[in-house]
């Protein structure tokens, strides 16, 4: 995302009024999440696997004594393979699901910066057929001449680690 981009949408605005984004590169894309579920970003690091468990999940990894799962977002988008470099990270999350609090971490391909959305520039997902569920699109800002796909990351991990028949199946 160029400067005079990120600067039409992170013109200041009253907090009341919108809400601040981290944004980041996935398969060429622009996404963005809640600054306030990000717990912290961490650079990339093989996981653990674990047997049996879906594709999408790569493993688990220690953050400071807590077992954390870790979701690669190109492979439940169905996105393509690719490879991890030096701007490659992983977004760890906190977020409620039914059993209490959940911390998660996804692997993205860079981070971009933090933005200020306000209500005037969401837009609703259009019905379309896509790899992303739009379950886990919380909206579309209008980004300078581009649009940013904002995912309601909080469904996105539910649905991805608690609810199993949402997984998809391995062929």
């Amino acid at each position: 995302m160029d400067a005079t981009a990120a600067k039409s949408v992170a013109t200041p605005v009253p907090a009341s009024h919108a809400e601040q984004y981290l944004t980041f590169q996935l398969a060429g894309q622009t996404y963005g999440v809640e600054i306030l579920r990000v717990q912290e970003i961490k650079g990339w690091e093989r996981p653990t696997r674990l047997p049996h468990s879906p594709d999408h999940v790569q493993g688990v990894i220690n953050l400071r004594g807590s077992v954390v799962p870790i979701l690669d977002l190109r492979r439940r988008f169905g996105l393509g393979e690719t490879e991890y470099g030096r701007t490659t990270v992983v977004i760890v999350v906190k977020v409620d699901t039914a059993r209490g609090e959940l911390t998660a971490g996804i692997v993205v391909d860079a981070v971009c910066e933090v933005c200020n959305i306000s209500a005037d520039n969401l837009r609703p997902p259009p019905e379309v057929g896509s790899a992303i569920d739009s379950d886990f699109v919380r909206g579309l800002a209008m980004v300078g001449d581009g649009m940013l796909v904002l995912l309601d990351v909080v469904h996105l991990v539910n649905r991805t680690l608690t609810d199993p028949a949402s997984a998809p199946k391995a062929a």
